[in-house]
């Protein structure tokens, strides 16, 4: 897992990866983008692979989930740790696994602000805006062919 030289990557189920990510998922999601909390925790954390990003000082910066089904979920970076590359690396990771593990392809509901992000790693845009958790966001795919 490539990563920038002072972030490190690691994966594994929730059970391992939870202490790590809630913090970064609470701080991103629940108190930066105001999701309320009730939607941020489901039934998909048990079933899917996560990434945690950690800094030089091993404090969680990052994190991510890939279910299943190729759907790739909960992207977060902390706020102080954005634009250095530790998304695009989570993200990755996360495609390298789905492609490891047989996926043709993978899918995501991006925010409207992410969506270039998304584009850069191959994404394409599908159908129309839509709204959740408050938030307009877009279904998104890359094919691994």
């Amino acid at each position: 897992m490539s990563a920038p030289a002072s972030v490190s990557l690691s994966m594994g189920d929730w059970d391992t990866q939870q202490a790590a990510a809630r913090p970064v998922r609470i701080a991103v999601f629940v108190e930066e983008q105001r999701v309320p909390v009730e939607l941020e925790w489901d039934e998909d954390d048990a079933r899917s692979v996560h990434v945690v990003a950690r800094n030089a000082a091993g404090l969680s910066i990052g994190t991510g989930r890939l279910l299943p089904d190729g759907h790739i979920g909960r992207l977060a970076v902390c706020h102080a740790a954005r634009e250095q590359g530790v998304g695009s690396a989570m993200l990755r990771a996360l495609m390298r696994r789905a492609q490891e593990r047989g996926d043709k392809q993978v899918m995501l509901h991006a925010q409207i602000q992410a969506k270039a992000f998304y584009v850069t790693h191959g994404f394409t845009p599908e159908g129309v805006e839509f709204m959740e958790a408050g938030i307009g966001h877009v279904l998104m795919r890359h094919s691994f062919d």
